[in-house]
């Protein structure tokens, strides 16, 4: 031992106040969880390695034998930065794959390689700056020396690459380097017999381990990277070493000739990190290429498929249409595209959930796929439809679509649906979107008659639709054209056959598509929201016209259709009411007539406004009975005046018509009887006791001018049955006797 003992007993005190450094930081790593914890344990075994090691080197070099006690600094030296430098790549952000690692320590080793190259040329002879304290070739001291130039560059290259904030995790790889520079100082001073480098590195070491315990709780503040693009980021630092590897290789060149087998260990070690840098690099991009290309294929199959069913949605069977059957290339076999619907499908959401309505949907899709060929293709358009593409000809596809027709009407989870099948052949479409027009189009109309059913899809379709949409779009201006006027279908008394009443009817007369009857226009008024508009004109006229004929002293009352959607609008008692009073005409003398089928929809609401209507002083007539879906208890509860009897059973039936004349009267209620075209049919109702009649035996509809005509021939003398009051109310024989006979039978 060379050294005085007081420098290595200063040394040793100062390498005993590094213990408790490596103390916090095993009490940091006790309260941290997860990858923290892992960290923060290799950083605590690196400090108190490095710091036993000191303490045991130094302890050794008190009892003479430096050489041994400088072997063992060296040693432990190195262990404990490589210790630490694996605590600092597991700290949050540094390196969160092994990839990840494995690069930043290549980086670390050719900034390493670069630097320990620079440093050799300038300490080495010829330039030799250190002058005579240049240290001849120990490994003690270029053993850590090396580890500790490794921790620069590693330390660097994280702390440029990991995302901000990075204070903690730079903290931590500048105090390993300071560690690992004490290391190699303490090891080389005595090795060397340097008692300066041995006393400052003997300080510098506790310095260091302090800021790792330090900095090291610093690192818990910074957030979790989602990914770290290492091929991006502090890429221009890669270029550094081979510059500074160049400089210095071409310095000593210079001044030696050579670069000497220093320089071309360094060189080849900086290429070979640089190189492994580049493959990782390069594989990376390889990855991130792969996964693009991945996520690509994942979106755009997300872009055609239906999430729910797992179908093609209708991208996807657009583009099957477009690439398969009207892509161009050669003859195509023949193939029809079918449109399904399942019916009934909203009532099952508005009952049983969203949630129940999905599981029939997928359970639709399953089956669809079930009962499919190899080859063919299905998809979930939307909501409720579907759309299959057939291999096959029209006579083979409709048999497929038969069986998906059954398939599909079986129960599901206690629901019962059915479906309609609408189909088209793609050689009579000229494209996609003709082809999707032309399904859908037959589907429509398998809907509309009846469905359950497959429709094929016919030329004539086109020719109605454009009809029904030029019907929708005239018909918004007829009333302001003058297009629409009303008529008058007279109501006679029976068996007199003069005339009582009438029913008001319209018409329509179009400049290019001539007359269109009310069963071609009505259902367009409904379906476009005109017929509340319509409703009200015709309600008016009526008014009008009744008003007149009061006041020339005919005693007639006045029909008017009311449609369901009129009905429930929140406004029509309001509207009756204004027609009435704005023409003074007395609410007896308006009679409403309400369609047997309007029963079928909520009878409790229908009950609501034909009393809210009775309430006005109006009188309410069940029109089309025998047809529609009434019952006798239901008929017992409808505020109703009058019955007529729908005409299929004035022309059929004979029993039925006396029967429910005679219920009728017993309601309280007067009967009138429609559909009256022949004396047969005459004989049948006046014998059955119904006191009112209308057909066309007595006359169809008619201008108001022609009906005025043949009230004015009939005799003045003649009044017609005009209830008045609330209730269930009935015409009293008082009311009718005038006006039923002229001999005064009551009939």
């Amino acid at each position: 031992m060379h050294l005085p003992p007081g420098v290595w007993i200063a040394a040793l005190a100062a390498a005993l106040s590094a213990v408790p450094a490596s103390v916090m930081l095993v009490s940091s790593a006790r309260r941290r969880a997860g990858r923290r914890r892992h960290a923060h344990h290799l950083l605590a075994a690196g400090s108190a390695i490095i710091a036993l090691t000191a303490v045991a080197g130094l302890g050794v070099a008190l009892t003479a034998h430096s050489q041994i006690a400088a072997r063992l600094i060296a040693l432990g030296m190195v262990a404990g930065a490589v210790t630490l430098l694996a605590g600092m790549l597991m700290l949050p952000g540094a390196a969160d794959t092994g990839a990840t690692a494995l690069q930043h320590l290549l980086d670390g080793l050719a900034i390493a390689g670069s630097v320990w190259f620079l440093g050799w040329a300038l300490v080495a002879a010829p330039t030799r700056i250190l002058g005579a304290l240049t240290p001849y070739p120990c490994w003690m001291l270029l053993l850590p020396l090396g580890v500790a130039v490794l921790a620069l560059g590693l330390t660097t290259m994280v702390s440029v690459r990991m995302p901000r904030p990075r204070g903690g995790s730079a903290g931590v790889g500048a105090g390993i380097t300071a560690a690992a520079l004490a290391g190699a100082g303490i090891s080389g001073g005595v090795c060397l017999e340097w008692s300066g480098v041995v006393l400052a590195s003997a300080l510098l070491l506790p310095a260091g381990l302090t800021v790792i315990a330090i900095a090291a709780r610093a690192t818990d503040r910074e957030p979790e990277p989602a990914e770290v693009d290492t091929t991006r980021r502090g890429a221009a630092v890669v270029f550094l070493p081979m510059v500074v590897l160049t400089g210095a290789a071409t310095y000593q060149t210079l001044r030696t000739g050579s670069i000497g087998t220093v320089g071309a260990a360094a060189g080849c070690l900086v290429l070979v990190a640089l190189v492994g840098r580049q493959y990782l690099a390069l594989r990376d991009v390889r990855r991130g290429a792969e996964r693009l290309r991945e996520r690509e294929a994942h979106f755009r199959g997300l872009a055609h498929t239906d999430p729910l069913t797992g179908l093609a949605n209708r991208r996807g069977m657009l583009r099957v249409l477009h690439h398969e059957v009207f892509s161009g290339d050669g003859e195509k076999e023949p193939c029809v595209l079918l449109g399904i619907d399942m019916d009934g499908f909203k009532s099952v959401n508005d009952l049983r959930g969203h949630d129940v309505g999905d599981r029939v949907l997928m359970e639709v899709g399953g089956r669809l796929r079930m009962h499919l060929r190899p080859g063919d293709a299905v998809a979930r358009l939307g909501g409720d439809e579907f759309a299959v593409l057939l291999w096959a000809g029209e006579d083979e596809a409709e048999k497929i679509a038969l069986r998906l027709l059954d398939a599909l009407a079986a129960p599901y989870e206690q629901v019962f649906l059915s479906a309609s099948i609408g189909m088209a052949a793609a050689r009579s479409a000229g494209d996609v979107e003709t082809l999707m027009r032309n399904a859908d189009l037959a589907l429509r109309y398998a809907k509309a008659r009846g469905k359950s059913r497959v429709e094929r899809y016919r030329p004539a379709y086109d020719h109605l639709l454009r009809r029904r949409t030029t019907l929708e779009h005239e018909l918004r201006g007829a009333i302001e054209r003058d297009e629409m006027r009303v008529v008058f279908q007279p109501v006679v008394a029976l068996p007199s056959a003069r005339p009582v009443g009438a029913e008001t009817l319209l018409r329509w007369t179009h400049p290019e598509l001539g007359s269109v009857g009310p069963d071609e226009f009505i259902p367009a008024a409904e379906e476009s929201g005109l017929i509340s508009k319509l409703g009200r004109w015709v309600l008016d006229q009526a008014c009008r016209r009744l008003a007149a004929w009061l006041r020339d002293g005919h005693d007639v009352w006045v029909s008017v259709n009311v449609s369901p959607r009129e009905l429930h609008a929140p406004d029509y008692v309001g509207q009756v009411a204004e027609a009435l009073n704005a023409h003074r005409v007395p609410p007896q003398r308006l009679v409403l007539e309400v369609t047997e089928h309007a029963v079928a929809t909520d009878l409790d609401e229908l009950c609501r406004r034909l009393r809210a209507l009775r309430d006005t002083g109006v009188r309410i007539a069940l029109d089309d009975f025998g047809a529609g879906y009434s019952s006798l208890g239901q008929l017992r509860d409808l505020p109703v005046d009058i019955l007529k009897i729908d005409r299929k059973l004035v022309v059929a039936s004979e029993p039925l018509v006396d029967v429910v004349v005679r219920l009728g009267h017993r309601l309280g209620l007067e009967v009138l009887a429609e559909g009256i075209s022949a004396p047969a049919h005459l004989a049948v109702v006046e014998a059955s006791g119904c006191r009112f009649g209308q057909g066309f035996l007595f006359g169809g509809g008619v201008p108001a001018e022609h009906l005025e005509a043949q009230l004015r021939a009939a005799s003045p003398a003649h009044r017609v049955p005009a209830a008045a009051g609330h209730g269930r109310r009935a015409i009293s024989a008082g009311q009718i006797a005038p006006a039923v006979d002229g001999d005064g039978s009551s009939g």
